[in-house]
């Protein structure tokens, strides 16, 4: 099936009992056993739940993969791929990710005996180079959060699988309808489902995908073990929006571009991050790697944080907000919201600075988004 056919039919059959089109939301912790051990693939709904396994059936289509798994946030599925290493293993991670992800590994993991190397995973020599004998996994967004920088999957899984390390690739700002990373070699693909793929800012999720069964059952049993796993609810309505994912990126795509474009020529701005701009320095890479450049676009004023405040507290539609991914337009300032655990200092090595604000760019009308910006940014060209 193609992709659109899959976001509403994997996983996601009419209901054998009722013949009900929209899957039903079991709502039950545990289930009715014949006998000791005999059961219907169902015994308690931490383990598995028929909800969870039709979002994780259909997710695991759209990314070309055997496996899915679905957690309760992005982060636990983050932490989930994290608990398949041990004590004294090493990572390699892009240096420009989500703070929150920056949090979890430098403030959680490593007390736990893990360590990481951050450097530019836009550079393939500097992944390389910062591998070790301890190293066991490379871990990349891209596009990158909050700078959209690309990076170069197939590369990437080739010096991976030459070290045999793992290769996980956060794919939640491209999603899976846009960018396809185990097909380019990845081992592991994990999602904020909160973003895109729920699409309406009204439920948190996260998944992880996988071709290989051994790594896939390993995760099992710490979606399991662990238990940070959606509530039936959750994935009911993460199945829902996910529906419409084809429809909403492509209109969310069409919107950033002309955003981008807008941004390019105003004199307050500095400079635009979009991979769908020719002077973009990776967008050979993103026509190549991806289908389209997505929704995202990052810019900086030239007024530094002063100027990024004043559009924040004056635009409208551009609701200053954490998260991104939804059908509204957000507006939001990484230095003080969502990079706002990652030190100072290297921040500002990976040029993340006050003056710089990361739009995810909603389906609303065109016009109205552009003139929501011209208002907001009134008079900032002459500070």
């Amino acid at each position: 099936m193609q992709f659109a056919t899959s976001a509403i039919h994997a996983g996601q059959a009419p209901d054998p009992m009722t013949g009900a089109v929209i899957n039903p939301i079991y709502m039950t912790s545990t289930y009715h056993q014949a006998s000791p051990g005999e059961h219907k693939g169902f015994d308690y709904s931490r383990t598995n739940n028929p909800t969870r396994q039709s979002l994780e059936t259909c997710l695991a289509a759209l990314e070309g993969a055997a496996f899915g798994l679905a957690f309760a946030s992005g982060v636990a599925a983050s932490s989930a791929v994290m608990n398949l290493l041990g004590q004294g293993d090493h990572v390699v991670v892009g240096d420009d990710v989500y703070g929150g992800t920056f949090r979890l590994f430098d403030k959680v993991f490593t007390r736990y005996g893990l360590s990481y190397s951050w450097v530019d995973a836009a550079n393939p020599a500097a992944v390389r180079a910062a591998i070790r004998p301890e190293t066991k996994m490379i871990w990349v967004e891209t596009p990158t959060n909050p700078l959209l920088k690309l990076v170069d999957i197939t590369a990437l899984a080739s010096i991976a699988n030459d070290a045999a390390l793992m290769l996980a690739v956060d794919n939640t700002f491209a999603t899976p309808y846009l960018q396809n990373p185990l097909s380019m070699g990845a081992h592991l693909v994990i999602h904020s489902t909160t973003k895109y793929i729920g699409g309406h800012s009204d439920v948190v999720g996260g998944a992880v995908l996988t071709n290989d069964r051994t790594c896939h059952q390993n995760l099992k049993f710490h979606q399991n073990a662990v238990g940070a796993i959606p509530s039936p609810f959750d994935a009911w309505l993460t199945l829902r929006g996910v529906k419409t994912l084809a429809l909403r990126m492509r209109q969310h795509e069409l919107n950033a571009a002309q955003v981008a474009a807008y941004l390019c020529q105003h004199p307050a701005v500095v400079e635009v991050h979009y991979p769908g701009l020719p002077q973009h320095p990776h967008h050979g890479l993103a026509k190549r790697q991806m289908r389209g450049y997505g929704g995202m676009v990052t810019f900086t004023l030239v007024g530094g944080f002063d100027a990024a405040k004043i559009v924040g507290q004056r635009s409208k539609l551009f609701t200053l907000a954490e998260s991104l991914g939804g059908v509204e337009s957000l507006m939001c300032h990484p230095v003080t919201m969502t990079h706002g655990s990652i030190p100072e200092s290297q921040r500002l090595e990976r040029g993340i600075t006050g003056g710089m604000l990361r739009l995810s760019v909603g389906i609303e009308d065109i016009d109205d988004l552009i003139a929501d910006l011209d208002q907001a940014f009134d008079g900032l060209s002459e500070a």
